[in-house]
């Protein structure tokens, strides 16, 4: 096996069936799927095993008490074996051709500064989510996504043995929300192979993530604090520092902690002080949703 797709889900049973008759229909058939529940209280785990003794498609399931998606793909990483791995969440689903499209890709890959391969997210009705891929750039850094135009969720595809390497931190009594996180980490040695093509349907459900990043900032304040210095650490131009200082501020008033005692610039957190007062006003009158 060459690839392993991976699938954090809690209390999803009723989603599940859609990947795994997505699973069913791939067109190559050189993958596991790793389906990892982190504590559901449905029926999860008879479904999951029933499809196990089915024996139409490799499958491995593991339980633990629930820990949050980003602990949970920690676990993910530590277990899987094969070449190259990807992230299917519970609520979306691929499309017949992607495992082909994705070993196809990989093959013609002869670079060892490649760390993965990116393709395309797009809705139920084929419409792409947020922006295709200019088509004069093929290798790229995540980091470099925005300044390039590059826009909405995609569907990354790593090299297991360069993505173990790497961990998202657990901050105790919270779970950390950031996914892109560990892809900033891993570009400071490494770039990602850009393919225009659609890989992955998917579908932003009112109980996902996604949809309840406000509430992840109020639960996990301590966790976006850490998240938001790191990105400090790792700004590319001073647009992208000051963004993540104004960022920092307001979360540190959910935290309850001083902004000007995290270990910080106070010139800068002074400067973006004010801007980010309003926007956490702002938050509280509005209920929006927070930024990840």
């Amino acid at each position: 096996m060459k690839l392993t797709i991976y699938t954090p889900t809690y209390n999803r049973a009723y989603r599940l069936p859609h990947l795994y008759k997505s699973l069913l229909r791939q067109t190559n058939k050189n993958f596991k799927w790793l389906v990892l529940d982190d504590g559901s209280t449905d029926d999860t785990s008879e479904l999951v095993k029933k499809w196990i003794d089915e024996r139409k498609i490799n499958i491995k399931y593991v339980y633990h008490a629930n820990i949050g998606k980003q602990a949970t793909v920690n676990v993910a990483h530590a277990l899987i074996d094969t070449v190259l791995n990807t992230c299917v969440d519970s609520d979306d689903f691929l499309l017949d051709n992607a495992v082909e499209i994705i070993l196809n890709e990989w093959y013609k890959i002869d670079s060892t500064e490649i760390a993965g391969i990116v393709g395309l997210d797009v809705y139920k009705d084929g419409s792409i989510v947020g922006s295709k891929f200019p088509d004069n750039i093929d290798i790229l850094c995540f980091s470099d996504f925005k300044k390039n135009n590059i826009y909405g969720d995609k569907k990354f595809v790593y090299k297991t043995e360069i993505i173990k390497k790497y961990k998202y931190p657990q901050i105790k009594k919270e779970k950390f929300p950031a996914p892109g996180y560990i892809y900033r980490l891993i570009d400071i040695n490494y770039k990602l192979k850009l393919i225009n093509e659609a890989l992955c349907v998917v579908e932003y459900l009112d109980d996902g993530i996604s949809s309840n990043k406000f509430n992840q900032l109020r639960n996990n304040p301590n966790s976006f604090i850490f998240y938001r210095k790191e990105r400090i650490k790792l700004a590319r131009d001073n647009k992208d520092l000051l963004k993540n200082y104004f960022h920092l501020v307001y979360t540190c008033f959910y935290a309850k902690v001083n902004p000007f005692k995290v270990n910080t610039s106070k010139t800068l957190t002074l400067l973006v002080f004010p801007f980010s007062v309003i926007f956490y006003i702002y938050l509280e009158l509005t209920n929006k949703k927070g930024v990840v």
